[in-house]
């Protein structure tokens, strides 16, 4: 099996980047489901290297959020499985801490994607009414961010509801040309511009049940194209 591809880690916060020329593992080296044989490219980043960068990501949380209450605004529907891992590490590493944290869960959706491509029409569903996190430390949650476009204008949305600080953690971000978006705070993978599949990610909601984060074939985007 080939290392995995830590070419440089930029800080604690900026992630660990993945260069342009990382093949990925091959997909005979891992179980995934049989219904996507053909469907995949390889096996991007496994799951277990997933679940170590989030228990990461929650100490350097836990250490700097001071407050003991914590309002987490989960990005559905790609960032569930994300926003779970990373939850439960948070109470996991604060218990044993003097910063122990209270972590209340909200949900939230954002649609802005057309099979493989990032369109300018942002949809953001869920409750309008989001006072729960009036004078509250906020942690947004999502899976993968690419333009920075759509975080931008979900900071926008909660911005109005009056918070007192908030933060965000992306387990992905996209290395994308000319792009002055928002970035997140906390950033598990920096990696290359590919349309990647898996641990709650979809194309057209095929492949969350993947627990690892693949590449999609080009198989995979004919067979599930809308």
């Amino acid at each position: 099996m080939a290392d995995f591809p830590v070419i440089r880690k930029d800080s604690a916060d900026k992630g660990i980047v993945i260069e342009d020329d990382w093949p990925g593992y091959g997909l005979d080296l891992f179980t995934y489901p049989e219904h996507y044989r053909g469907d995949l490219e390889n096996v991007y980043i496994p799951h277990g290297v997933i679940v170590n960068r989030t228990e990461c990501l929650a100490r350097r949380i836990v250490e700097d959020m001071e407050d003991r209450h914590v309002v987490a605004l989960c990005v559905l529907k790609g960032g569930y499985k994300f926003c779970a891992d990373l939850v439960e590490a948070i109470k996991s590493v604060s218990c044993n801490t003097a910063r122990h944290k209270t972590v209340r869960v909200e949900f939230i959706r954002l649609k802005s994607y057309l099979n493989d491509q990032s369109t300018e029409d942002l949809q953001i569903i869920g409750p309008e009414d989001l006072s729960v996190v009036r004078g509250k430390n906020v942690l947004i949650i999502e899976a993968i961010v690419d333009t920075g476009k759509t975080m931008r204008a979900l900071l926008q949305h909660v911005e109005t509801f009056q918070p007192k600080a908030v933060k965000v953690a992306g387990l992905l971000v996209k290395r994308v040309p000319n792009v002055a978006g928002i970035l997140p705070d906390y950033v598990g993978f920096v990696i290359p511009n590919r349309f990647v599949v898996g641990y709650a990610l979809d194309y057209n909601e095929y492949f969350r049940d993947l627990n690892h984060i693949c590449v999609i074939s080009e198989q995979g985007k004919l067979k599930y194209r809308l």
